[in-house]
């Protein structure tokens, strides 16, 4: 139990993760890999329920990678172009014992303030945010009775995904001096 709870201590200290992430981007660039973590801001958080029997959550959340929201004019109003990340859902246990799913759409934080200011905006977020997990996912979520959560922010504890594009000019050649026990990537 000790062990566990040093793990555990050790995996929230702000330290270790940065050391960690630190080591999990050196090594995707040996494998010719830039890896950037997409730290969520809290935003605020959709209610719904999947496949109509469970409830699910999306936090809608900012980080400043994302692309910012732009507008373009057309006949009869604007099209919107919002870039976004999207986390794999995932489960949590609630402190009652019940499990709940969540999701994470993250947007430019221009987006979120944006929301903020027009409802007509924050319907467009929402609907984004809905057609994201629904489409990536997989999943059929239940729009219509899909509500926003009055004073929270994020729902579940907050997780980093990351974003993985390849280096220019690839991975690089390791040397080949026939003593490495790993075989070739």
């Amino acid at each position: 139990r000790a062990l566990f709870a040093e793990f555990a201590a050790e995996l929230n200290d702000p330290e270790q993760r940065r050391l960690y992430e630190e080591e999990v981007a050196a090594l995707e660039r040996e494998r010719g890999v830039e890896v950037r973590f997409v730290h969520p801001t809290p935003g605020f958080v959709l209610r719904t329920s999947q496949e109509g029997s469970r409830r699910c959550y999306i936090n809608v959340c900012s980080n400043a990678l994302m692309g910012e929201p732009r507008a373009r004019a057309e006949r009869g109003g604007h099209r919107w172009e919002l870039p976004y990340s999207l986390a794999p859902g995932r489960e949590e246990l609630r402190p009652a014992g019940r499990r709940r799913l969540l999701y994470d759409v993250v947007f430019h934080p221009s987006a979120l303030r944006l929301a903020a200011r027009s409802a007509r905006f924050r319907r467009l977020l929402c609907d984004t945010a809905l057609e994201a997990v629904e489409s990536r996912c997989g999943v059929r979520l239940d729009r219509h009775n899909a509500t926003v959560l009055r004073g929270v922010s994020y729902k579940g504890i907050p997780q980093a995904p990351v974003i993985r594009s390849p280096l220019p000019g690839g991975a690089p050649k390791p040397p080949d001096d026939g003593e490495s026990p790993l075989p070739p990537f």
